[in-house]
């Protein structure tokens, strides 16, 4: 079974001592494209990883395909889930059991955040309605056995919001240190009836080793570093945040509810998983899942070709959307369904598929030569943005730009590359 070390490639081993307060970070935040492990980390027995993808191609690798057949594959993926798991006995996760949240070596990242946050954690909880749901979320630790967990209003959410309804705690468990592909597949907008795990044995090509939980009845990927299993209580909320976000800004202070720890496992040799915030990891895996979202929207519309959300937008904000024009408005219903299919997002360009939506460059060239303001520009004024963009203010509310960057189907002479002819 595919596992975190299976892909680990470490670029730098540290062998001295390192503080999880900062020192972690600054390296991780001055090394942006290596993977490094961190084998001696001060006050934990663990070693830790950080930078595990680093690059786009990277992350496809670990998906099994390429940045141009990226959206294709992980579609052709998501239709081909059919929940094939088979439970395990003896898991390597369950090897060893640590008392206590301070025995692990979660960091604390930015000078402002509100303490030491786990980032890379996988939440796996159930309901009886909508089945298996799994989840990327961050949590502050409050104590050796309490989290604070950011529940943002999806399905999770919803699992929790129902449980407490009922005078109930929502039993969850907590994974740490897992193949990327687990980790993208819990970052994937699928529906509140899909079950995530799947997805990652599609993406995977073989289906996921699964051990039952200890203490709640839940099961968890077998070959996880790291597994924290708990209860979200009912009816308690305590303050979460600052924490640095995608965009390298810090997110307000919000009442957020609280994990309760019931039992910490690990296996004999495990590596924590850092995920940095507003890293190229942290971009990666919040963007590349909405690209397929985007792309079938624009699908309704227009012939699209290709989506990407752009590294200098946070791959968040702006994003990038190549199609073959058929009709002259076709550019401009592409505008509107790339932000139908991702709200967050705040500027698109839409361009010819002769566009190369990877180079910043030839996207620049095509609204450079192919744009004009007062024809192709598309603005829709004081709509619901994201929550991460710091210049929506306290609304939320922002004004999206929409750039056709596209040639005029009528006059596509004028817009025609010189080449040089081979002799």
């Amino acid at each position: 079974m595919k596992d975190l070390r299976d892909f680990l490639k470490a670029d730098l081993v540290v062998e001295e001592e390192v503080d999880p307060e900062y020192e972690i970070s600054a390296m991780l935040h001055e090394n942006p494209r290596k993977t490094i492990l961190f084998q001696r980390v001060k006050g934990s027995k663990l070693p830790v990883v950080g930078n595990l993808v680093t690059s786009r191609e990277r992350m496809c690798e670990a998906l099994g395909t390429t940045k141009e057949n990226y959206i294709l594959h992980v579609t052709e993926a998501a239709k081909r889930c059919e929940g094939e798991f088979s439970l395990v006995d003896n898991a390597p996760v369950y090897e060893r059991r640590c008392s206590s949240l301070e025995e692990l070596p979660i960091l604390k990242h930015f000078e402002k955040d509100a303490g030491r946050y786990i980032t890379s954690g996988v939440v796996i909880a159930k309901d009886e309605e909508h089945g298996r749901n799994a989840s990327v979320h961050r949590m502050l630790v409050l104590d050796g056995h309490r989290l604070a967990i950011r529940l943002v209003e999806r399905h999770l959410h919803e699992y929790y919001k129902k449980a407490e309804a009922r005078g109930e705690a929502l039993e969850i468990a907590i994974v740490i240190g897992m193949h990327p592909a687990l980790l993208f597949a819990s970052s994937y907008s699928f529906g509140i009836n899909q079950d995530e795990l799947c997805l990652a044995s599609a993406l995977l090509g073989e289906p996921i080793e699964l051990a039952k939980c200890k203490t709640v009845d839940l099961e968890i990927p077998a070959n996880a570093e790291i597994v924290i299993e708990g209860r979200i209580l009912p009816h308690e909320r305590v303050d979460e945040g600052p924490f640095t976000d995608i965009t390298g800004t810090y997110d307000k202070v919000r009442k957020q509810p609280v994990v309760e720890v019931s039992r910490i496992y690990h296996r004999r040799d495990a590596i924590y998983h850092a995920l940095l915030p507003s890293s190229v990891e942290h971009r990666l895996l919040m963007g590349m899942p909405q690209e397929p979202r985007i792309f079938a929207s624009v699908a309704k519309v227009a012939r699209v070709k290709n989506v990407v959300l752009t590294p200098g937008g946070c791959s968040w904000l702006h994003g990038v959307v190549a199609i073959e024009k058929r009709g002259e408005e076709d550019a401009k219903r592409a505008i509107l369904a790339a932000f139908e299919g991702h709200p967050s997002m705040k500027h698109v360009v839409v361009v010819d598929d002769d566009i190369d939506i990877f180079s910043s460059e030839e996207v620049e060239f095509a609204i450079a030569t192919r744009f004009q303001g007062d024809r192709d520009l598309v603005m829709l004024r004081l709509v619901r943005g994201s929550s991460l963009d710091p210049s929506a203010g306290k609304t939320g509310l922002t004004t999206k730009l929409g750039f056709d960057a596209t040639k005029p189907l009528h006059n596509l002479s004028a817009y025609e590359k010189a080449r040089i002819p081979k002799k």
